[in-house]
């Protein structure tokens, strides 16, 4: 892996760091509970808090700055945004591996939950794209009194065993693992020629693989 200052994702990163920080947010660290961190981008303190309260969940890949970038801004004028990263992306971690329970998005969503608790937001609404329109989702049937409003993105949340069996079908894989975690610039090729009309064709192999490394 190239030390970070030469890393073309690292520096991308940065300037959407600043993209965030311009829309007067910070980069916060909250402990939920005794085994669970959630790093998060919140509002600071002096903000309008009139302003009602929303909260962004990103979808399966890299950090939230990553997905939510270029609605930050806009969005920033009208709510008080709370962006997490999901636990096991980003910042975000937790040391409890007692079942399989705690890689659902039910315990993601319960989390969710319990960072919006632990902040003092009472009522909120919620927009997730792709895998947080499954975390959103459940939050929604978990949290009634205390979600407003669900938007879901591009999120199959009928999604059978079926469809995904088509999917990996598609990519000539043996499991689902193999096209959403890629780990080399042809395995991102193929995940990129799958679920977006961008083709990563001209992108040279050292950037992809430097993407994959960071991500």
């Amino acid at each position: 892996m190239a030390p970070s200052f030469l890393s073309i994702a690292k520096f991308v990163e940065a300037i959407l760091r600043r993209i965030f920080s311009s829309s007067g947010l910070s980069l916060q660290t909250l402990s939920i509970d005794s085994e669970t961190t959630i790093q998060y981008w919140g509002p600071a303190t002096s903000e309008n808090k009139q302003k009602p309260s929303l909260l962004l969940l990103h979808g399966f890949g890299p950090s939230a700055v990553w997905q939510w970038n270029r609605q930050v801004k806009k969005l920033s004028i009208y709510f008080r945004l709370y962006i997490p990263d999901l636990v096991f992306f980003g910042g975000s971690t937790t040391t409890s591996f007692r079942s399989d329970e705690n890689r659902s998005e039910m315990f993601q969503a319960s989390c969710m939950g319990r960072l919006m608790e632990k902040l003092g937001v009472e009522r909120y609404s919620v927009v997730g794209t792709s895998y947080g329109g499954f975390v959103a989702y459940n939050m929604a049937k978990m949290m009634p009194g205390k979600v407003e409003k669900v938007v879901l993105a591009s999120s199959a949340v009928n999604l059978r065993r079926s469809d995904n069996e088509a999917f990996i079908a598609r990519a000539k894989c043996h499991g689902i693992v193999e096209v959403m975690l890629p780990s080399s610039a042809a395995d991102l090729r193929r995940l990129s020629g799958m679920i977006s009309s961008r083709k990563l064709d001209y992108v040279p192999d050292f950037v992809l693989n430097d993407f994959c490394q960071v991500f």
